[in-house]
């Protein structure tokens, strides 16, 4: 059985409404799997991911109910953009910071409230993203968690990436709000919960939208509401989140190095490439792997402000070895 129902998330001052539309697949028994997209608008992937298991997926196969939200954040999805000008919401321009939401708040807290009572209700989550073209496609969990880690490992990409919370992360946790993503606000109220990370905005791009289908369907056989098992990589790398990252010392110009390669083995103290005045022509940094590790991020978007990450460095997790 399948149903489409029109949600209102919010209200604009115009009083038009803020709307998207929730599928629901199944009988209503079993256990409950939420999955959503488009967050952040430009992120559009997952948009796809989820429009092709609507085509692929008979639910009278389904020993559960799957509920998903192919586009999560309208105002953002309009504007192909990963925050709402201040316009909309001066208190919180990103909806991945304000879960479970408030249904008296801000209209982002608003949005996510509504949402919020699909997906707290859920069983299990999958908040589908969408990282930067030079991204290598990983799957976020929160550190410590085993469900969490159990799931991430059945959606199947080859790289994992363990983040820490709370007290036990470093200061960026704190000063971006993390504590307000969907996937960490679900796993605290005892929801499992993954963020995989597609790789590739604005664009719809085939390997990263067939992963995330085969990743879909294979959380839904991990948790027996499909028969079969999931297909897993051979080999899959468990790394830290948010530790690695090479920064811009500088405001300038960003030339990345020949090592710096998506995928690509680096030692501490491998160049990674420079930051360069535009005008005057000296070199500001030399940018360097502060850690071993696997390159999973690089910046190809030459101008770049001091703090900006260059080149993201994952640090292998030698005690989150897969089970696989």
């Amino acid at each position: 059985m399948h149903t489409a129902e029109t949600l209102t998330l919010a209200r604009l001052p115009s009083g038009m409404p803020v709307e998207t539309t929730v599928h629901t697949y199944g009988d209503g028994t079993g256990p409950t799997v939420y999955v959503q997209a488009a967050q952040h608008g430009r992120e559009i992937n997952g948009t796809e991911v989820i429009r092709r298991i609507h085509e692929r997926l008979d639910s009278d196969d389904l020993s559960g109910t799957l509920v998903t939200v192919p586009v999560a954040d309208p105002l953002t999805f309009d504007r192909v953009s990963y925050t709402t000008p201040e316009s909309l919401d001066a208190v919180h321009s990103n909806m991945n910071r304000v879960w479970p939401g408030n249904e008296e708040g801000s209209l982002h807290e608003r949005m996510a409230a509504a949402l919020w009572e699909y997906a707290g209700e859920a069983d299990y989550i999958v908040d589908l993203h969408t990282g930067s073209p030079e991204m290598l496609t990983h799957t976020v969990y929160l550190d410590g968690d085993d469900d969490c880690r159990r799931l991430a490992e059945a959606f199947g990409t080859e790289l994992l990436l363990a983040e820490a919370a709370g007290d036990d992360a470093d200061t960026e946790w704190s000063e971006r709000n993390f504590g307000g993503k969907l996937r960490v606000a679900a796993t605290r109220a005892g929801i499992p919960s993954i963020t995989p990370e597609l790789a590739h905005n604005k664009e719809l791009v085939e390997p990263a939208i067939e992963t995330g289908v085969r990743g879909v369907f294979n959380v839904l056989r991990e948790v027996e509401m499909l028969s079969g098992d999931p297909e897993i990589p051979a080999a899959q790398t468990t790394a830290r989140n948010h530790l690695g990252r090479v920064s811009a010392a500088e405001s300038g110009l960003f030339h990345p190095g020949p090592d710096a390669e998506l995928g690509r083995q680096v030692e501490e103290g491998d160049h990674l490439g420079r930051v360069y005045h535009p005008t005057t022509y000296e070199v500001l940094q030399e940018a360097t792997a502060d850690r071993t590790g696997v390159i999973y991020s690089v910046c190809r978007e030459a101008t770049v402000t001091a703090g900006q990450t260059l080149v993201g460095v994952a640090m292998p997790a030698d005690d989150e070895e897969p089970d696989h």
